[in-house]
């Protein structure tokens, strides 16, 4: 069986401080969304990554070639 965990990646870009909103600089998410990340089904957190973070001004980054 697959862990959810698994399927989305997180939008953790690394950058990890929060705004004067609550929100992180880099993913955009609040402490409390950061915090239940892990315990969101695959529908919250697609909505999350579709909607919601773009909304708040997140943009993918593209992952760094090692």
């Amino acid at each position: 069986m697959s862990n959810a965990a698994d399927t989305i990646a997180s939008p953790c870009s690394g950058v990890c401080q929060l705004d004067v909103q609550g929100l992180c600089l880099g993913c955009r998410r609040s402490g409390r969304e950061i915090a239940f990340w892990r315990q969101m089904s695959d529908v919250e957190r697609s909505r999350y990554m579709r909607d919601i973070l773009p909304a708040r001004g997140w943009q993918p980054v593209a992952p760094v070639a090692e």
